[in-house]
């Protein structure tokens, strides 16, 4: 059984066999894309974008075959699922390839992170405050159990916030600045009467853009391993904004962790991290694991119980 998530710069197939774990996946496979570049004006993705998503998509199905998937889930993340035109998207990949991708809500996406961290951490772990910087949104989930029992969705991703507020090359102190307030004024306020909660947790960066702020911000790289323990925290996070501002997206690809599809965002990617760190603790400890490690997890304790997942694709 897998996953193939469709993001902004990649569709990436993970699957494992029934009883098996993500930590070692039977099949991996990964189609890069740039649907940042693929959006227009108006917030729809162009015909371009449509056919590379389609390719990634049919790319996917291939790998997934050869290497004897049955069943995978197709899981289109925010930047399709919030462009203005999902349901043509939807369509046309669905006419070209044979799959329909699938699209949840920031709150189950929340919630599943929240899941992906719980199973790496453990009991032992104690309660989570789990953070998903994606590109169109940020996924929050806190509790003290198996489950999620907060969950929060915000419009604050690193791709959505370099669109509308940073998209120069270089942006001015003056901007950063207000850009930086906006932000930490948006979690505080979507955080309020949780402040409890959320103080009292293991904080958990669970996204690419996470980990990569934390090698940038010295963290070992992903090379060295999964069970390396990697972290990062809010100061770290302020000697690099105004650094970051005032490079263009080829310097800060020649940074550690920045990889140069991702270093337009790296500035925004930074300003939420750092308004997230604010409130919710000075520090966090990244995961390996995401949405779609605890998706993958979720449909294989469904198979396990007997039941049959809803949503999946059965690969012929």
């Amino acid at each position: 059984m897998g996953v193939l998530d469709v993001g902004s710069f990649s569709a990436r197939l993970v699957a494992v066999p029934a009883g098996g774990t993500p930590t070692r996946p039977a099949v991996r496979h990964k189609t890069r894309l740039r649907l940042d570049r693929a959006l227009d004006g108006r917030g729809r993705i162009d015909r371009a974008g449509i056919a590379a998503i389609s390719h990634a998509v049919a790319a996917a199905r291939r790998a997934a075959r050869d290497a004897g998937v049955s069943t995978l889930f197709p899981l289109a993340t925010s930047s399709i699922r919030d462009a203005a035109n999902n349901s043509a998207v939807v369509r046309s990949v669905a006419a070209d390839t044979g799959v329909e991708l699938r699209s949840l809500s920031g709150r189950r996406e929340a919630e599943l992170a929240f899941v992906a961290a719980r199973r790496w951490y453990g009991a032992a772990g104690g309660p989570l405050v789990v953070l998903d910087v994606g590109g169109g949104t940020v996924e929050i989930a806190a509790g003290a159990g198996e489950h999620a029992s907060m969950t929060r969705s915000l419009r604050l991703g690193a791709r959505e916030l370099t669109r509308t507020w940073l998209g120069e090359d270089l942006a001015s102190a003056e901007r950063v600045a207000h850009v930086r307030e906006h932000t930490l004024e948006r979690v505080r306020d979507a955080l309020a009467g949780t402040e409890s909660m959320v103080r009292e947790g293991m904080v958990v960066g669970c996204s690419k853009v996470l980990q990569q702020l934390a090698r940038l911000a010295g963290a070992r790289p992903q090379r060295d391993g999964l069970f390396v323990e990697r972290g990062l925290h809010v100061d770290d996070l302020r000697r690099w904004i105004p650094r970051l501002a005032k490079m263009p997206p080829s310097r800060r690809a020649e940074l550690p962790g920045i990889s140069r599809c991702r270093s337009r965002q790296a500035l925004a990617g930074a300003i939420v991290a750092e308004a997230l760190l604010s409130v919710v603790g000075a520090r966090l400890t990244v995961c390996p694991w995401s949405t779609t490690e605890g998706l993958l997890l979720g449909l294989l304790d469904d198979v396990a119980a007997g039941q049959r997942p809803a949503g999946l694709y059965r690969v012929a």
